[in-house]
């Protein structure tokens, strides 16, 4: 069963940085395409970053493109999102998601996503 494992979430001020981790189980986690998505209170869950399998292509929302950059290391089952430059109006939570389709894509759309992680909670105060 494919398990995905957030954490490096937190409190932070307005312009601080942040590194997010995902870890997953499964010994075919090279080939899955990795996104992160994040849900404000109130609203619907958006998409913020995904990375292909490697040779790896990303896929980043205009909101985040230039501040955010999400990576992977398959020798440690993990992909990142490091953020910086946060705003306020980058609270949410924050999930991982794993595609296990093999393909060569870096989906941004929730329903191409099989596996999710439990969420991981970031707060930047102004």
């Amino acid at each position: 069963q494919v398990q995905l494992v957030e954490s490096g979430g937190g409190l932070v001020q307005a312009g601080d940085s942040l590194k997010l981790s995902c870890v997953g189980s499964g010994p075919t986690f090279s080939v899955w395409a990795m996104g992160w998505f994040r849900q404000a209170p109130g609203k619907e869950r958006d998409f913020v970053a995904a990375i292909s399998r490697t040779p790896s292509k990303t896929s980043y929302s205009d909101s985040v493109k230039g501040r955010f950059t999400i990576s992977r290391d398959n020798a440690k089952n993990t992909v990142y999102l490091q953020m910086n430059s946060l705003s306020p109006e980058d609270t949410a939570v924050y999930y991982c998601a794993a595609d296990l389709t093999v393909s060569t894509m870096a989906p941004t759309t929730e329903g191409s996503y099989d596996v999710w992680g439990q969420g991981t909670q970031v707060t930047v105060s102004s």
